[in-house]
């Protein structure tokens, strides 16, 4: 599979990895802050706000479709709640992961057999002919008919549920933060009766977040160092540099680690597309790279410091490469820690 491609179609088209949050539920307000009965809340029928319509669900999907949407989130968010044997066929991968086993875990995934569209995903008649009970996208995206793709009234149709992820409504994930990935895990863990175990997962990100930010918050600050943050290996525009994260989540998650982007200026949407002179004249003082199916994120890493030798971050090696724990999913803690730990090294 072309790394550009899909990443270039779905970035743009049906992702993030980034508006009102499209996948609200009927606990919105616990989304943002902390544990409440309802948000555990266990039994059916359960009935979720997405987008602009209602779902309700009487019993537990055994039969789930997960859609490519160049994310990770959907699938990694089954796994962490165990629920990796009701996944039928599944489309997202990035190869690597943060959290020791799960890429292996993804990769065992079945994928249905299903040949699929130029966008990586899984056109109108093969998704009918899987006979899903719930099939997950990350944006509307993967529901639209222009696109060959089965609507969630067809899908509907045949007995399937659907579930677009946390600010995938109006494909805009550049407002998207952590709290989004809280609400997907609550979402599943109401739609699969696995709310206390989500509620658990949750505290627990939530308590290592606030313990790793604490520590980079005491004592005397420095200036807040500005973190480059981009795709290894990745074209998205027509420029140099066209990965450039600008916002999204993955600006909560330096902020939570003690950083701030030094490109979040740069663009209104998730990304921006620089030239090499304006990524030249930025003083840069740490780099955080996004490996997308890339073997090696960290050599990308260690080329861009040999080629802006006047960085910061190239005088001190600072950079960390990372994977699906920089986006929308159940491991952002994992991301916060390590970039903190990479940004504030006499804090740990």
């Amino acid at each position: 599979m072309s790394k550009k491609r899909p990443v270039a179609v779905a970035l743009a088209g049906a992702l993030c990895l980034v508006a009102t949050a499209c996948a609200d539920s009927t606990d919105k307000a616990d989304a943002a802050g902390g544990t409440s009965a309802a948000a555990a809340k266990t039994g059916y029928p359960v009935t979720l706000e997405n987008c602009d319509g209602t779902e309700k669900f009487t019993k537990a999907p055994s039969r789930v479709v997960v859609m490519n949407g160049a994310s990770v989130a959907e699938v990694s968010t089954l796994l962490a709640l165990g629920l990796g044997d009701r996944i039928v066929a599944n489309q997202q991968s990035y190869g690597m992961s943060e959290v020791e086993g799960r890429a292996k875990a993804i990769k065992a995934l079945p994928d249905g057999g299903v040949k699929l569209n130029d966008a990586y995903d899984v056109p109108r008649e093969a998704m009918i002919g899987l006979r899903p009970d719930l099939v997950l996208s990350t944006t509307s995206y993967g529901f639209d008919e222009k696109n060959g793709f089965a609507t969630r009234e067809q899908l509907k149709g045949v007995g399937a549920g659907t579930y677009v992820s946390p600010q995938g409504c109006d494909q805009d994930t550049s407002k998207m933060t952590i709290a989004d990935s809280y609400t997907l895990l609550r979402d599943m863990g109401r739609i699969f009766d696995k709310g206390d175990q989500a509620e658990k997962l949750i505290a627990a990100s939530e308590k290592k977040i606030a313990d790793v930010t604490a520590k980079v918050k005491g004592g005397k600050q420095p200036k807040v160092p500005e973190v480059m943050v981009l795709f290894s290996n990745m074209t998205m525009g027509g420029n140099d540099f066209s990965s450039v994260v600008a916002k999204g989540i993955y600006n909560d998650i330096l902020a939570k680690a003690g950083g701030t982007n030094a490109f979040e200026s740069a663009s209104k949407t998730s990304f921006a597309d620089l030239s090499k002179e304006k990524v030249a004249a930025t003083d840069v003082d740490a780099l955080v790279v996004i490996g997308y199916n890339d073997p090696n994120p960290a050599a990308y890493a260690r080329k861009l410091l040999k080629e802006f030798p006047q960085w910061p971050a190239a005088k001190d090696n600072k950079y960390v490469a990372l994977s699906d724990s920089m986006y929308l999913g159940p491991s952002n803690d994992l991301a916060v820690e390590k970039i903190a730990g990479m940004l504030h090294p006499d804090k740990f």
